[in-house]
């Protein structure tokens, strides 16, 4: 195991108080956490589809039935997802890859040539997913570099596979069936 890295805790005078961190680093070692994959779909106000990949899933309540994710700033699709009042997420399967990586672009021409049904939201639902999530807009919350989103699960589906795409030190995994 490598040394802990610990962070720079001086503070620059009229300084926003966030500790100084090697940012590559950070990123490296967050990676050590595998996750899922999801795309967020929704529509922006003309009726076009939007989605996006997101590897932020997380579910935060049961009762309610609350989920959050997180979206980059500088994402192209952030402003239809603050104005949206309702999304779908799109829990990926193993073969999904590439509609995973169709959807981390930031090109208008994602949604070309993509299957998608609406959902009771409207939010475009992603055919052979995992799992569907549907939900209302429930909350926004600042993140730094992030919005973070919460959403309000209005109702759902799910596939009986055991095949997710799984994210895991910056490439795709497979899950070899072991516990």
């Amino acid at each position: 195991m490598s040394a802990l890295k610990l962070p720079n805790t001086e503070r620059e005078e009229g300084g926003t108080g966030s500790v100084a961190l090697d940012t590559r680093e950070l990123r490296r070692a967050l990676g050590q956490f595998a996750t899922g994959v999801a795309v967020v779909t929704t529509h922006e106000r003309g009726g076009d589809p939007v989605g996006l990949t997101l590897s932020s899933f997380n579910t935060v309540s049961l009762d309610p039935p609350l989920i959050l994710f997180s979206v980059a700033r500088k994402a192209r699709s952030l402003e239809h997802l603050l104005q949206a009042q309702s999304f779908a997420i799109n829990i990926l399967h193993r073969e999904q890859e590439a509609i995973s990586n169709r959807f981390a672009q930031s090109v208008a021409t994602k949604w070309d040539g993509v299957d998608h049904r609406p959902g009771r939201t409207g939010a475009p639902l992603l055919p052979g997913a995992l799992a569907h999530f549907e939900c209302r807009c429930y909350a926004q919350h600042d993140g730094g570099d992030h919005v973070i989103f919460v959403g309000e699960v209005l109702g759902f589906d799910c596939e009986p596979i055991d095949t997710p795409l799984i994210f895991y030190r910056g490439q795709y995994r497979r899950l070899d069936g072991s516990r």
